[in-house]
C-alpha cells in the first residue's frame, strides 16, 4: 500500500507541502463530491491518471493540503478499477471526507461504516439536506454523529452550505466506531490491508451483512419521514425511463445536441477558429516568424511548417477544431449529468445494448463519438470491463462518424433527396449493430449489470458545469497533443519519402474495381485517414452519380478512423490490438462498401 500511494502522489501532480495532510474524497456517485472539491480547492487543480488503470483523478491544493477526489464508489472491495483506486488513496490517505448523500442514508452508510471499519481519520458531509427535506425525510444530525462517532455536517454544496463549516471541521477528523469484531484488525496501515484483505475473502459475506444490519440500525434510529411530498422533477425522472416518453424525450435532446455541436460548434464557430484565426492569422505568423530558420522548400521546413506540419496543421486541427468541439461535447455531458438525465439515458437504452455486448453506460462514448471519435475513444474508461471497452472502441472507429465528417456527408447526400439519405443511414445501422452483435458473440464473458444511482432531476449549477467542462476539455488536450504531433509527423515523412503517393496508386484498383469509384478516390481515402472530414470532403469534387456518392459515403463512414484516433486507441488497448481494429475497420470498410456498390439502385 505505502508504495502503490507514494507512487500516486507522485504522478498526480501536487504533492501536499511540508506539513500539509492528504485529504481524499469519498462518496458514492451523485453525493455532490466535485462540488466540495471545487469549495476546497477553487480552479487549483491536477487531472492524473492513476498508475496502472483508466481512471482519472483529481487532486488540489488548499494550503498546504493535498486534496484528490476519488471516483464514485459503493464500497472498497475491489470489485472494478474505481474501487481499487479508491481504496489505494484512502489507504495513503491522513483524512477522509464522506460525502454521503441524506436522501439516501440506508445506501450511502454502507461505505460510510466500511470507512469506519479501517480506523481512517474522517468527516461526513451530509450533503443534499434541502432535497432530503423536501422529500419529507428528517436527519438526526447530532444523533449520527454521536452513533458514528465523527463530526456530520449537514450541507447543500450546490449553493454553499455548511462548507465553511466542513472546511473547519477537517481538524477535528478522528477514526469512527468501527464493527467490534473487526475493530482488533484494522490498527496501523497493515491491519487495515489485512481487513480489505479479508473483505475480498472467504467472510466477506459475514462482513457484508453485518455492515447491511448495522446500517439498517442506524437509519432506524436517525431518520424520520414526514408524509412525502412528490415535487414534478420526481414524477418527471420516472417518465423518462418509460420507452413511450424516454424514446421521443431522447430523440429531442439528440436534435439539440446536433445543432449546438454539429450546426452551431461545427459550422460556425470552427469556421471562425479555424479558417479565420488559425488559418487566417496563425499559420501565416508562424511561417514568417520560422520561415528563416526553416526554408519551406526543405525537409525540416515541409514536416514543421508544410501543409501537414507539425506547427501548423497540428495546432491548428488541435486548437482550431476540436477544441471547440471538445468543449461543446463536454458542455453538453455535464449539463446532462448534473441534471439527472444522463443516468436515466442510460437506464432507457441499457436492453438495447446489452444485444451488442454492452450496456447504458456506452451511451456515453457513443455520443461523443458523434463530436469526436478520438475524444469518444478516450471516454471508453467509463466502461466497466475491458471485454466492453474493446467493443466500444472497435464500434466507434468503424460505424459512428464524427462531427466534421457527418457534416460533409449530409450537404453531400441531401441534395440527392430522402431516399439516398435514408439508405446511407440504414446501413451504417446496419453494420453498427450487426458489428455489436458479432464481437458480443465472439469475445468470451459478458456484459457487465448496469448499477448506477438516479438521482432526482435538478437543474444543472453553472459554476460545477463550467469546472467540469474545461478540467475534461484540459485532460483531453494533454492526451491528444502528442498523439497528433506523432501523426503529423509520420505524415510528413510519407510524403517526404514519396509513399504517400505509391499509396494512393496502390489504392486504385481497390476504390475503382470493387467500389466503382473515379480514380481521384484512392487519394480521397488517403485523405481520409489523416482526417476523416478531409476524405469525405475530396470525395464531392469528383462528380459522383447517386449511387457512387452513397457507396462513396458509406465506405468511407465505415473507413479507419483518422490518425489521432488510431493513435488514441493503440495507446489504451496496446498496439498489436489497435493494429488488429485498424486493419479489421478497413477490411469491414471496403467489403461492404462492394457490397453496396452491387446493390441494385433505383
Amino acid at each position: 500500500m505505502a508504495s502503490r500511494g507514494h507512487r500516486h502522489r507522485h504522478r498526480g501532480g501536487r504533492r501536499p507541502a511540508p506539513g500539509g495532510r492528504v485529504i481524499a474524497l469519498v462518496g458514492n456517485p451523485n453525493t455532490g463530491k466535485s462540488l466540495v472539491f471545487n469549495y476546497l480547492t477553487r480552479l487549483y487543480v491536477d487531472v492524473s491518471n492513476y498508475p496502472g488503470t483508466t481512471v482519472d483523478l483529481l487532486s488540489g491544493r488548499m494550503g498546504s493540503h493535498q486534496v484528490v477526489d476519488t471516483p464514485g464508489v459503493y464500497g472498497l472491495s475491489a470489485f472494478n478499477d474505481e474501487e481499487r483506486v479508491t481504496r489505494d488513496v484512502v489507504g495513503e490517505a491522513d483524512v477522509v471526507v464522506n460525502v454521503v448523500d441524506a436522501g439516501h442514508l440506508e445506501r450511502d452508510l454502507f461505505l460510510t461504516l466500511q470507512l469506519a471499519d479501517l480506523g481512517i481519520p474522517m468527516v461526513v458531509a451530509l450533503n443534499l439536506m434541502d432535497e432530503a427535506e423536501s422529500r419529507g425525510i428528517v436527519v438526526d444530525v447530532r444523533a449520527l454523529s454521536e452513533l458514528l462517532g465523527v463530526p456530520v455536517v449537514p450541507t447543500v454544496a450546490v449553493a454553499g452550505r455548511g462548507l465553511d463549516r466542513l472546511k473547519f471541521q477537517l481538524d477535528r477528523a478522528c477514526p469512527g466506531h468501527p464493527d467490534p469484531a473487526l475493530a482488533s484488525m484494522a490498527e496501523g496501515p497493515s491491519g487495515r490491508q489485512a481487513l480489505l484483505d479479508l473483505e475480498e475473502g472467504p467472510g466477506r459475506e459475514e462482513i457484508y451483512l453485518r455492515r447491511r444490519a448495522r446500517v439498517d440500525r442506524l437509519v432506524g434510529q436517525v431518520v424520520a419521514r414526514n408524509p412525502r411530498r412528490e415535487r414534478p422533477g420526481q414524477s418527471l425522472g420516472r417518465m423518462l425511463l418509460r420507452p413511450a416518453v424516454g424514446f421521443p424525450v431522447l430523440l429531442g435532446v439528440l436534435v439539440l445536441l446536433y445543432l449546438l455541436v454539429g450546426v452551431v460548434v461545427a459550422q460556425e464557430v470552427v469556421a471562425f477558429t479555424e479558417e479565420t484565426i488559425m488559418r487566417g492569422y496563425y499559420e501565416p505568423a508562424v511561417r514568417r516568424m520560422l520561415g528563416p530558420f526553416f526554408p519551406p522548400d526543405s525537409a525540416v521546413g515541409e514536416v514543421f511548417l508544410g501543409e501537414f506540419g507539425v506547427l501548423t496543421m497540428t495546432v491548428t486541427y488541435l486548437l482550431g477544431l476540436l477544441l471547440p468541439l471538445v468543449v461543446a461535447f463536454y458542455l453538453a455531458m455535464a449539463i446532462m449529468e448534473d441534471s439527472g438525465y444522463l443516468p436515466r439515458l442510460a437506464v432507457l437504452l441499457d436492453r438495447l445494448f446489452v444485444g451488442l455486448g454492452l450496456n447504458g453506460r456506452a451511451v456515453i462514448p457513443i455520443i461523443l463519438g458523434f463530436g469526436c471519435v478520438t475524444m469518444a475513444s478516450l471516454a471508453t474508461r467509463v466502461l466497466g470491463t475491458t471485454r466492453e471497452r474493446r467493443i466500444a472502441l472497435f464500434l466507434l472507429a468503424l460505424a459512428v462518424p464524427c462531427s466534421a465528417q457527418l457534416g460533409v456527408v449530409a450537404a453531400m447526400l441531401a441534395g440527392l433527396g430522402a431516399r439516398y439519405v435514408a439508405m446511407y443511414g440504414l446501413i451504417v445501422l446496419i453494420v453498427f449493430v450487426a458489428a455489436g452483435t458479432v464481437l458480443n458473440c465472439l469475445l468470451p464473458g459478458q456484459s457487465s449489470f448496469l448499477l448506477i444511482d438516479l438521482p432526482p432531476l435538478r437543474w444543472p449549477v453553472a459554476t460545477n458545469v463550467l469546472q467540469k467542462t474545461l478540467s475534461r476539455a484540459a485532460g483531453f488536450i494533454r492526451d491528444a497533443l502528442p498523439l497528433f504531433v506523432y501523426g503529423s509527423l509520420g505524415i510528413g515523412l510519407l510524403r517526404l519519402t514519396g509513399a504517400l503517393d505509391r499509396l494512393q496508386d496502390w489504392a486504385q484498383p481497390l476504390t475503382v474495381s470493387w467500389l466503382g469509384l473515379p480514380p481521384g478516390a484512392a487519394q480521397a481515402f488517403i485523405m481520409g485517414f489523416v482526417r476523416r472530414d478531409f476524405g469525405a470532403a475530396g470525395l464531392m469534387g469528383l462528380g459522383l452519380a447517386p449511387h457512387q456518392a452513397v457507396v462513396a459515403m458509406v465506405t468511407i463512414t465505415l473507413f479507419v478512423p483518422c490518425i489521432a484516433s488510431v493513435l488514441v486507441i493503440g495507446k489504451e488497448r496496446g498496439w498489436p490490438e489497435g493494429l488488429a481494429l485498424w486493419l479489421a475497420t478497413f477490411t469491414t470498410a471496403f467489403v461492404v462498401g462492394g457490397l453496396v456498390n452491387r446493390l441494385p439502385f433505383p
